[in-house]
């Protein structure tokens, strides 16, 4: 079985490092858990910064099944519905579909922090990433869900 802990992924902050410990313990000895694993309700504390994205394979791609709305407002865009290589910012599209990729070529969850280069209205925003990946069958990877957080 996999292990993971926040520490090991350097998580700095305390509702990433919830997010990571409420999808640890949905596993139930699975690889990975499903999204019917969690309910809205469970996301209280994380409501607005928290996308779920379809994931489509051969070609690999992402599609943002639910957009963040905290992340829409800073971006200017609402992605729901629509594919990461349609964020508008070509630097930002580039970021999102790498950090994506490598949860997928990992099969585990990744942090990625962006410290003063995450820009996405032309402004620098610190902000930490964790991407988390989900499968209806518990191995195979079908969706993710993301969530931002900005310092403070």
């Amino acid at each position: 079985m996999l292990e993971i802990h926040a520490p090991s992924l350097g998580i700095r902050n305390a509702r990433l490092q919830r997010l990571l410990a409420d999808w640890e313990a949905r596993r139930h000895g699975r690889e990975f858990p499903a999204r019917a694993d969690f309910t809205p309700h469970d996301f209280r504390y994380l409501i607005g910064n928290l996308s779920l994205l379809d994931v489509l394979y051969e070609p690999l791609r992402f599609r943002y099944r639910v957009h963040a709305s905290n992340l829409a407002q800073r971006m200017g865009a609402e992605m729901t519905g629509k594919w990461i290589d349609e964020i508008p910012n070509p630097r930002h599209a580039a970021a999102a579909r790498s950090h994506f990729a490598e949860v997928i070529e990992r099969r585990a969850p990744v942090v990625y922090r962006r410290d003063d280069q995450f820009v996405t209205d032309n402004l620098p925003h610190d902000c930490e990433v964790l991407a988390l990946p989900l499968a209806r069958d518990g191995r195979t990877i079908d969706m993710l869900m993301s969530a931002f957080v900005w310092a403070e």
